[in-house]
């Protein structure tokens, strides 16, 4: 059974299994009272991605000492930030422990040592009996594995010191084991280890600005033909023969018959100068108007309510 880091296994366990908060670094205390005996450095997971332990910082530094506590073992209160260590009633319990090292193998040996610490013995096995009590002492009811190099190492035990009857064989084995064998070791309490959440969708009303459609305004130039008129004046010379005052009255030879007499006139005339030119015709104003109107939109929703089942219970012990 191969166990994984939490945050190997699923880097996204906060928001998957805890909605966002982290079970990692929260409080261990002994039983259900205010007596600190470690932090939650992380937790183990089986292939399954089912919790089996909480790996327990019980200290800082070199004098720190990692430990498994099977997660069943346990209370987890999420809303107080605390985990209630409730199969143990003191930090000493803990010393007994196998440590854990991030990176160690964890095969079947090692979680033995670990169970054998945690496991509950049978009410006749729980008297104290002395250390020369005969082999056929009452016995415990789970077996502390005969393959562990912890267990076979020789504990020393004063002679008059109460010591636990041996344990008697259990109906299972390294090839046989399975985490439901003892549920009390690691099927979690879901009373005491989730937080009930009720959901219902709600329709919540947003605004998503798209283009509809485009409007492209531009300016085209058209021909067309114009005409204008324009008056002109030209000038022309008229000779008219009229009869003369003077006529009969004899003039000197000298004034008469002078070859160089002659009278000019200039003459005009005008012509058309057509040119073109641009003048403002008229100016366009462009703009958006924003207009509103109210759309309504109907969905189905869901929502969540409690369902109690109740089993031998009256109405008297509800509270």
């Amino acid at each position: 059974m191969l166990l994984y880091k939490i945050e190997d296994f699923n880097p996204n366990y906060r928001q998957e299994a805890f909605d966002g908060d982290d079970i990692k670094g929260l409080e261990l205390y002994a039983g259900n009272t205010n007596d600190k005996i470690g932090t939650i450095d992380t937790v183990l997971v089986d292939e399954t991605g089912r919790f089996r332990y909480f790996v327990v910082e019980t200290g800082s530094g070199m004098f720190g000492k990692k430990v498994l506590l099977p997660v069943a073992l346990s209370r987890v209160d999420i809303n107080a930030q605390r985990i209630y260590a409730t199969s143990l009633r003191s930090k000493d319990q803990l010393e007994n422990l196998p440590r854990y090292e991030h990176g160690m193998v964890i095969d079947y040996d090692y979680e033995e040592q670990v169970r054998g610490n945690y496991r509950t013995p049978t009410v006749e096995a729980s008297v104290p009996v002395e250390a020369s009590l005969p082999l056929d002492a009452p016995s415990r009811t789970y077996k502390t594995v005969e393959t562990s190099p912890v267990a076979k190492a020789p504990v020393p035990v004063p002679k008059a010191q109460p010591v636990s009857p041996p344990a008697r064989k259990a109906d299972f084995d390294r090839d046989s084991y399975t985490y439901d064998r003892e549920p009390e070791l690691y099927q979690m309490n879901e009373q005491d280890h989730q937080k009930l959440r009720l959901y219902e969708e709600r329709l919540v009303a947003g605004k998503t600005r798209r283009k509809t459609g485009e409007v492209a305004i531009g300016k085209r130039v058209e021909t067309e033909q114009a005409r204008v008129q324009v008056p002109v004046e030209k000038e022309r010379v008229i000779i008219e023969r009229v009869a003369s005052e003077n006529t009969g009255t004899p003039v000197t030879p000298d004034t008469a018959f002078q070859q160089q007499e002659m009278a000019r006139l200039e003459v005009y005339e005008e012509t058309a100068d057509i040119k073109k030119q641009a003048f403002v015709r008229e100016e366009v104003q462009i703009r958006k108007e924003v207009e509103q109107e109210t759309v309504e939109a109907t969905d189905t929703i869901r929502r969540e309510e409690l369902d109690i089942k109740k089993e031998g219970i009256s109405d008297a012990n509800r509270r």
